[in-house]
């Protein structure tokens, strides 16, 4: 029987509250907080990120016919996971990532950085580039991740980006074995380089969509369809 398991990053509420949509649609479906974000320390990699989800799963019994559903850091943990245990992992679903570092923006590190040692600059800079990475999300949704991005803290999302930054899996990409749905979000505020579609260039028989009306993070912006797509995805395994 096919396990979903849905994996955060450092936006949209930097934990699993992000996969509400998910795991009230998808009952027995799992959303772990990663290490660091809320509690404990973050993992020094992608890699140890790798080992620590396949440890939870493991501890519950859950180590076959996986379907891995990440964002961000999530999609590069579920990259891994499958590049590194295919007989583990029946699918992937993700977005927002891509298997070599990523270019950022001027002052990315340094706002966290900032807003880190300085109130008026959390209060005035961090917190509102929260709303507007979110602009999609449903208000009040919103402003209950915006709370838990206050609980996690902007070092855990500065030590997240830099983790981001350092996955390259370009070397193996091509050898990835797991059916894989790539999403891409056009109305991202960051307008970055469509990583994805280098990925579903590189994998073949992968599958790879655009949508207009989402952003950074499909799975909270149009959750209907993004929960559709993975039925969809799961039932064609």
């Amino acid at each position: 029987m096919t396990q979903l398991v849905f994996i955060h990053g450092p936006g949209a509420g930097a934990c699993a509250a992000a996969y509400e949509y998910q795991t009230t649609h998808f009952p027995g479906s799992v959303a772990p907080d990663l290490p660091g974000h809320l509690d404990g320390a973050p993992c020094p990699d992608v890699a140890r990120y790798t080992d620590w989800v396949r440890g939870w799963l493991w501890a519950q019994g859950m180590n076959k016919d996986l379907v891995l559903v990440g964002y961000t850091l999530g999609a590069s943990i579920a990259l891994q996971y499958a590049l590194d245990y295919p007989e583990e992992v029946s699918g992937l679903v993700i977005m927002t990532v891509a298997a070599e570092p990523k270019i950022r923006a001027p002052d990315t590190y340094e706002m966290r950085l900032r807003a880190a040692a300085d109130p008026k600059s959390y209060e005035e800079e961090w917190i509102p580039y929260q709303r507007d990475a979110m602009h999609l999300v449903e208000a009040g949704f919103r402003e209950r991740l915006i709370e838990k991005h206050r609980q996690v803290g902007p070092m855990s999302q500065h030590h997240d980006l830099k983790t981001i930054d350092a996955f390259d899996v370009r070397d193996r990409i091509s050898t990835l074995k797991p059916k894989l749905l790539l999403l891409r979000g056009l109305d991202d505020h960051g307008d970055p380089p469509k990583y994805e579609k280098k990925i579903h260039e590189a994998v073949p028989g992968s599958q790879y969509m655009e949508f207009e009306d989402a952003g950074h993070f499909p799975p909270v912006e149009i959750p209907e369809k993004v929960n559709a797509l993975i039925e969809e995805f799961v039932a064609g395994l």
